[in-house]
């Protein structure tokens, strides 16, 4: 069957034209597109252009942008933000008030905890020795981000490890094994070059360990190469 590439001027019409086009295979076709009515019935926003496959959780609060695509099985928290062009596949969790910038794909096997930042362009992976010939949907390696952690934009997270809480990862980092809480990584492949406190400032540590945030003034301790937060 031939088709014809029409650029519709809303997405109703290209709807529309899609079902006239074949309409004995309309079965085919799985639009979840909220506009209108459907929007208010939701207690979250998705732009009109966002693609929210059945299955998927959504939380109270969330946004999610331009030509997004929710995909069946994940979970995203409330209070989170999704930019332009986000993918989350399937089986993905999302936390609450997790912030997604443009152009982020989040693969299967990625675990995200509250307050965690995703940089704009930042890669996911979870196949360590990818083939286009080898079928290796049954290796996915699980990646932990956990609470309050920032990835920087264009940075690459290679899978199965696990990035500490309130971690810095800076822009276009490499990251290829685990990174401890509060630590901050820069670099490829990503190497440590200091503390982060949990409002993200460089942490300054005096002779007794004791480092102070200057915006927050909380008080972190650096003890045996661990940073916890008193």
């Amino acid at each position: 069957m031939n088709f014809t590439i029409i650029i519709a001027t809303t997405i109703e019409k290209s709807k529309q034209y899609l079902l006239n086009l074949v309409p004995n295979h309309k079965k085919i076709f799985k639009i979840n597109t909220f506009t209108g009515q459907n929007k208010k019935m939701q207690n979250f926003f998705a732009h009109e252009t966002a693609v929210i496959d059945d299955g998927c959780h959504i939380g109270n609060g969330t946004k999610i942008w331009h030509f997004s695509h929710i995909m069946n099985g994940c979970t995203i928290g409330e209070n989170c933000n999704l930019g332009q062009n986000v993918v989350v596949s399937p089986d993905v969790v999302l936390g609450k008030n997790v912030k997604v910038q443009n152009n982020v794909s989040i693969y299967t096997g990625v675990i995200c905890e509250d307050d965690v930042f995703l940089g704009p362009s930042m890669v996911f992976t979870n196949v360590i020795n990818p083939r286009s010939s080898v079928n290796r949907k049954n290796e996915y390696q699980k990646t932990l981000v956990k609470k309050g952690a920032t990835i920087g934009a264009n940075s690459t997270i290679i899978c199965g490890i696990t990035i500490g809480q309130f971690a810095f990862i800076g822009a276009g980092a490499v990251v290829t094994k685990d990174i401890k809480p509060y630590a901050l990584v820069v670099g490829n492949p990503a190497k440590q070059t200091g503390w982060m406190s949990e409002f993200g400032h460089k942490l300054k540590f005096d002779k007794d360990g004791i480092g102070i945030c200057p915006e927050s003034k909380g008080k972190y301790l650096l003890k045996n190469d661990e940073v916890i937060k008193l």
